[in-house]
């Protein structure tokens, strides 16, 4: 199971306990705000697109209240964002559908921080499985994720 994964990550840090399971759902942003209890816009969502060549996976960790600017996008990676089929999320990213984050993936995944994130003291990603959710800050967030770097490639939804 993803979460356990994930928590696994997390012990080297001493942070294994502080993610959040929920008896209710929160793979979506506004599921995820509601069992939070927080705003959508910091719930930290996950987009997954391919690469140029197909066998790796660009993540952008973004503001739940943004989405992909396509012009940015393809100015910043060179090339047209295209978000992964439902068939390739699991494989490609590490984690099923609902609980895609940025932590325990595989090595041919590029993390990449949207700026939107960073008007806030602290946001939600998930934590592996479509009911959990870790509150980090944004350095922390940056540290966990190996993030390659911080971008701005997203818009107000």
């Amino acid at each position: 199971m993803a979460i356990e994964r994930v928590r696994e990550y997390f012990r080297q840090f001493g942070r294994e306990q502080d993610i959040l399971e929920f008896p209710v759902s929160s793979a979506t942003v506004e599921l995820a705000a509601k069992a939070v209890g927080t705003e959508p816009a910091r719930i930290a969502k996950s987009l997954s697109f391919y690469t140029k060549e197909g066998d790796g996976c660009i993540m952008v960790i973004t503001a739940g209240d943004q989405k992909i600017d396509n012009s940015k996008y393809k100015h910043f990676f060179g090339l047209k964002a295209k978000m992964l089929s439902g068939d390739d999320v699991e494989p490609m990213t590490g984690h099923a559908i609902g609980g895609v984050c940025p932590f325990a993936n595989p090595p041919h995944v590029d993390i990449y921080l949207d700026t939107s994130l960073k008007r806030f003291e602290t946001v939600f990603p998930a934590a592996g499985s479509s009911n959990s959710a870790i509150e980090l800050t944004c350095d922390e967030l940056e540290q966990y994720s190996h993030a390659l770097q911080w971008i701005d490639v997203c818009k107000a939804m």
